[in-house]
């Protein structure tokens, strides 16, 4: 790219302001018309239009939450550091985000752009503490590069028709979740109270996994590839990013995923509490870190694709909030917890039913998801090329 002129980004921005969370023991502070943003909001799309929570007028007024433009930048600087989005109103959020305004000079979807290609430069200039930490100076100090207006405006406009290809693919698999969703409470109906219900722990066998960095004191360790909580979504993996542990043979042995075992989330955001996904066995030798549960099934009560999809329901998602251990932003399930939630038992026939639906839309995503790959590849060679 021709004209670069490179500035710290401190000097590319004439706002930079991080966001805070509202004391929740003044819930006049909450469900306003303020969106709150928090990274789970972060990171599908460029354009910011909804948040899961609000914030009331008064929680400005207090000044206990901080007002973002209309058209600032989004960034996450705490935990999993660099979504980025573009606000589309006034809005706000919590202390894990800061919001940029670009000076006249720089085009806000030119950076959202340049933020994705430099995502790994952000996490390098972060702390390396358990939950990373990329304070406002050291962002301010990142080396920003960029080229005339005009020709940022052509790059973002290229790039943009890019990724609205991307956001059609990622569109076409939510509408995969919601079909699955919806033959679940046709076949099932509100789970709650219809049925006869056991405890999960009396259903199945969970086991925790290995922590990452422990000592083994000179035993023999093998290095194999494990599941992080990032890997872990609400009804499917993510495993775009797959990391490799040091564990002993005999963990290896106890705590390698089989198909069919669903894996669990501990806590973190209030939305990543409880997520579940089914292991298919997609790669060889993975085990799974201390922060994800195992759950290995009773079959003849239980099937995978029904536990799997019952984790979505709000019946779940109600037990994991109010048996979960709490602070202002996270929040977390021990094993205990898990063991107790209630799982409805249905015939297993109809389970079984349910399974094979589940079988044809995995089949329908194996082929989207080629296609999506095909569409990532051909985002990332512009991304590369347009910065190059």
């Amino acid at each position: 790219m021709k004209d670069l002129k490179t500035i710290p980004l401190g000097n590319a921005v004439t706002q930079m302001k991080t966001g805070s969370t509202p004391s929740t023991t003044h819930p006049e502070f909450f469900d306003g018309d303020i969106p709150w943003f928090t990274p789970g909001d972060i990171g599908s799309s460029k354009n910011l239009t909804y948040s899961a929570r609000t914030i009331s007028q008064d929680a400005v007024s207090f000044g206990k939450a901080k007002i973002f433009e209309k058209g600032m930048l989004l960034v996450t600087c705490i935990g999993d550091i660099g979504r980025v989005g573009v606000l589309q109103q006034t809005s706000s959020s919590n202390q894990q985000i800061t919001a940029l305004k670009f000076n006249d000079d720089i085009d806000t979807n030119f950076a959202y752009y340049w933020f994705i290609l430099n995502k790994q430069e952000l996490v390098n200039q972060a702390n390396q503490a358990v939950v990373p930490i990329l304070n406002n100076e050291r962002l301010s100090e990142i080396n920003f590069a960029y080229p005339p207006l005009t020709e940022q405006k052509r790059i973002a406009s290229l790039l943009a028709r890019a990724d609205r290809l991307r956001q059609l693919r990622r569109t076409a698999h939510d509408l995969s979740d919601t079909i699955l969703q919806s033959v679940f409470l046709e076949m099932f109906g509100d789970v709650r109270g219809k049925t006869k219900e056991e405890l999960l722990g009396n259903i199945s066998n969970i086991a925790s996994g290995v922590t990452k960095g422990q000592n083994y004191n000179g035993r023999k360790t093998v290095e194999v590839p494990y599941l992080r909580v990032a890997n872990v979504q609400d009804g499917y993996l993510d495993l775009s990013e797959i990391k490799t542990i040091q564990a002993l043979p005999s963990e290896i042995e106890e705590l390698r995923l089989k198909p069919g075992d669903v894996v669990m989330t501990e806590g973190g955001d209030f939305d990543k509490l409880g997520r579940g996904a089914i292991w298919r066995g997609e790669i060889e030798n993975c085990i799974h870190q201390n922060h994800i549960f195992r759950v290995r099934l009773d079959t003849k009560k239980v099937m995978p694709e029904f536990f799997e999809n019952y984790l979505l329901s709000p019946e779940a998602k109600d037990y994991f909030l109010i048996a979960s251990k709490q602070t202002t932003n996270l929040a977390s399930i021990n094993m205990t917890q898990l063991k107790r939630l209630p799982v409805p038992l249905y015939p297993l026939n109809l389970q079984e039913e349910f399974a094979g639906v589940v079988s044809r839309v995995e089949s329908l995503r194996r082929r989207m998801g080629e296609s999506a790959r095909q569409v990532e590849g051909l985002f990332e060679s512009l991304l590369a090329e347009s910065f190059g």
